[in-house]
């Protein structure tokens, strides 16, 4: 069997992270998100903040119907070693090495379609209502409630055009999930009942999937 990986996308607002974090503590497995960035830095030696996090990523060619054809990251002396590309295939890297190495949850980062071949892995995307997003990013942004508003419009635009351009695939499409879960209806803890509930009928039927919860 292979080990139990759930990876979780997210509009901003919808708790996505808040949800993968509970989610992990109750399967007592780690929660990876921004940690990547970290680990791909000191992978490459590239300084992370060359990592441009999703929201704020500049020159996605979001209109490439093949989306981005990755590979082994480049070599250091390699020309392209700090562009935008090869940093996505260092994170792509410490995905799949996190994947390999045991059962996690990990928030973001195209990680759905960069462990696609992973048997077992369990795919989620969290949504909310507008009304929902905009109530839970006001409790972390001390900016006027229009401008939150642009904000998340902002970050799920760029969100769409970075998975869009990684993956060749729309954002929210069902069917590049498991599970696409509306947080502003279940609340965070529902959501993640939702998921563990998921996992309990899965097993059933999947032989690869391994679940190791306390």
């Amino acid at each position: 069997m292979s080990n139990l990986v759930i990876t979780i996308a997210r509009q901003y607002g919808s708790g996505g992270r808040t949800v993968g974090r509970m989610l992990a503590k109750r399967l007592n497995i780690p929660c990876y998100g921004r940690e990547i960035i970290e680990l791909a830095a000191e992978d490459s030696g590239i300084n992370p903040v060359l990592f441009t996090d999703e929201k704020k990523h500049r020159g996605l060619r979001a209109l490439l119907s093949g989306g981005f054809k990755g590979s082994q990251p480049l070599s250091p002396e390699s020309a392209g070693f700090t562009k935008d590309d090869n940093l996505f295939r260092y994170q792509a890297k410490i995905i799949r090495q996190l994947a390999q190495e045991g059962s996690c949850v990990i928030i973001g980062r195209c990680a759905d379609h960069v462990l696609s071949d992973l048997p077992g892995i369990v795919r989620v995307f969290v949504h909310a209502t507008p009304a929902f997003c905009l109530q839970e990013a006001m409790k972390v942004n001390s900016l006027p409630q229009n401008e939150v508003e642009k904000l998340i419009a902002q970050t799920d635009d760029y969100r769409a055009r970075y998975y869009k351009y990684y993956t060749g695939q729309e954002w929210k499409d069902a069917q590049n999930y498991d599970l696409s879960l509306d947080s502003s209806r279940l609340g965070f803890e529902g959501t993640v009942e939702a998921i563990l509930a998921y996992l309990e009928v899965r097993k059933k039927f999947d032989p690869q999937l391994q679940i190791t919860k306390e």
